[in-house]
């Protein structure tokens, strides 16, 4: 007989409104304290210490348009947010800081995510929804230089970029960006070179949320209806549907590979979290806490994976933190 699913270990309030991104900062040395950073409806980022349970620090820099990504640069004290108010802001946290250094207008009204790849030490890339519809806008951080454009073939109609992921397999070599668009196709793009390395349909509806695992260099994607799409990007860089998993329930709001590649997790709209074994999809968990959708999933960067978490918001604005398969 399976377990049944475990309760949260522990459950932060005080959003005040939904939960539409999660990012932990767990990885630094003693004593420093681990970190969850929450990005809400009502433009608020707070800063969790996850060994009180309580808000830290409450950051407002969208103009309580809501945040839909957060993520740290190189070590806790550099910050990216994003948000509805159509700006990316840098954020010097460092020594009780929360001022915004700098920041960029996207034109995007979409609710795209930007993604990230440090390139060197305290540079990175980014990949953000551009202005134009159907456009992928490459900058370089933090100098915002132009890397490049990606516009789809004339005729292509993907629709506009829903999800993004950009990423490299070693340090110094060629950044690649998955996208996924609004006509359900996962598009592989070279960022050197700007143009379309392969184009794959793997959803009837728009892509939602997608991973890469480059390790395997096999990805996995949701959207709005029943299915969980697994697809892998062969030597010639094309990308192939792997197989496809049917849900209980239509519709992903997020997807997220652990760091260790051994399971991954998703978001639902029907309030669940579900977890999975990354090599065969096999249903490992489902978790039923939440009482409205789940919105973001993320597992934490602890050094010990004994101490490893996954944390799940939602517009119920709670965020539930657990400890599950962390010994594996």
């Amino acid at each position: 007989m399976a377990l049944p699913p475990p309760d949260p270990q522990f459950v932060l309030r005080g959003t005040s409104a939904a939960v539409h991104t999660l990012h932990f900062s767990c990885g630094g040395p003693e004593p420093d304290i681990p970190l969850l950073f929450s990005g809400s409806e009502n433009g608020f980022i707070h800063v969790w210490n996850l060994k009180t349970h309580r808000v830290d620090t409450a950051l407002d820099g969208h103009g309580r348009k809501s945040v839909c990504c957060v993520k740290t640069m190189g070590g806790k004290d550099r910050l990216l947010s994003q948000g509805r108010d159509q700006r990316i802001c840098l954020w010097d946290l460092a020594e009780g800081r929360t001022s915004v250094t700098d920041s960029v207008f996207t034109e995007h009204v979409g609710f795209c995510r930007c993604s990230l790849v440090q390139v060197a030490q305290g540079r990175w890339l980014m990949a953000m929804a551009a202005r134009s519809l159907e456009e992928v806008q490459i900058l370089e951080l933090p100098s915002k230089t132009s890397v490049c454009t990606l516009k789809p073939e004339v005729g292509a109609k993907l629709g506009m970029p829903m999800c993004l992921k950009l990423w490299q397999l070693s340090c110094g070599s060629q950044p690649v960006l998955l996208a996924g668009y609004e006509d359900g196709s996962v598009v592989l793009w070279n960022v050197s070179m700007g143009k379309a390395l392969s184009r794959l349909i793997c959803h009837q509806e728009p892509v939602m949320s997608l991973d890469f695992d480059s390790e395997k260099a096999k990805g996995i994607s949701g959207s709005s209806e029943k299915v969980l799409s697994i697809w892998s990007l062969n030597e010639q860089q094309n990308l192939q549907v792997y197989k496809t998993h049917e849900l209980v329930n239509a519709g992903i709001s997020d997807i997220t590979i652990r760091p260790d590649k051994k399971i991954l997790a998703t978001a639902g709209w029907d309030h669940r979290i579900r977890i999975f074994g990354w090599k065969k999809l096999k249903p490992l968990a489902v978790l039923d806490y939440h009482t409205a959708t789940a919105h973001c999933v993320s597992f934490s960067d602890h050094s010990n994976p004994r101490d490893r978490l996954l944390a799940a918001g939602s517009r119920d604005q709670r965020i539930s933190v657990w400890s599950i398969y962390a010994q594996t």
